[in-house]
C-alpha cells in the first residue's frame, strides 16, 4: 500500500498486523481522487475512522489545505502517526498542516472544526446499521455548507442519508467488491 498520486506519491503505507484496520486498496483511492480531480487543491480535509490515513494523506499529497485524523485503535494510531510523519517529510509539509486525533467520531460536536472533504472509511460491519448516525452525529457536525463527503462501502449497499444527494458512485457493484459514493448536501 503507498500513496498514489500527488508530492508524496510512491510512499509506503504502513498497516498494523491483524484485521482490525482495512486499509483503502490503491486502486480505489485512485479512482476516487481521479474523480475529484483538482478540486482536492485547497481544501480542508477530515478522515473519519482513518485507519492508516490513506484517504487523508493522498489529499495532502495532491494539495489539501490541511488534514485531520480521527482514529482510537492504538495500534492503527501507530501506524498513522508514522504514515502522517512520512508523508509529511516527503511532501516538504509542516506538521501543522496534519493532525492526529485519538477521538471516536460519534463524540464530534458543533464545536469542532469544519471541513469541506470528509472521507468516511468505517469498518464494513457497521455501516448498514450505523451510517445514517455517523452523518448525524460526525459528519453533520464537521461538514461546511458545500462539504463533499466520500463514503467507502460494500458494493451491496444503496445508502439514502436524509439531507444529503448522491452524485457519484465509484466501483463495481457485489457483496464484497468496495466501492466509494460521493455525497453533498441537498440545497
Amino acid at each position: 500500500m503507498r500513496i498514489t498520486g500527488g508530492r508524496a506519491r510512491g510512499i509506503p503505507l504502513k498497516a498494523p498486523k491483524g484485521d482490525s484496520t482495512r486499509p483503502a486498496t490503491d486502486r480505489m483511492r485512485e479512482s476516487v481522487f481521479s474523480s475529484l480531480g483538482p478540486s482536492v487543491e485547497g481544501c480542508r480535509v477530515a478522515d473519519l475512522f482513518a485507519g492508516t490515513g490513506s484517504y487523508g494523506l493522498e489529499a495532502l499529497s495532491r494539495g489539501a489545505a490541511s488534514a485531520s485524523f480521527f482514529e482510537t485503535d492504538r495500534a492503527a494510531l501507530k501506524c498513522l502517526q508514522e504514515n502522517v510523519r512520512a508523508a509529511l517529510r516527503s511532501c516538504q509539509l509542516n506538521t501543522e498542516v496534519a493532525k492526529v486525533v485519538s477521538r471516536d467520531v460519534f463524540s464530534l460536536d458543533v464545536n469542532s472544526p469544519a471541513y469541506d472533504l470528509i472521507f468516511l472509511d468505517p469498518p464494513y460491519h457497521i455501516i448498514a446499521d450505523e451510517i445514517g448516525r455517523i452523518f448525524t452525529q460526525a459528519v453533520e457536525a464537521i461538514a461546511l455548507p458545500e462539504a463533499r463527503v466520500i463514503l467507502e462501502l460494500p458494493g451491496n449497499l444503496e445508502p439514502q442519508i436524509p439531507g444529503w444527494e448522491l452524485q457519484r458512485r465509484i466501483g463495481k457493484a457485489g457483496k464484497d467488491k468496495p466501492t466509494a459514493a460521493i455525497f453533498k448536501r441537498i440545497g
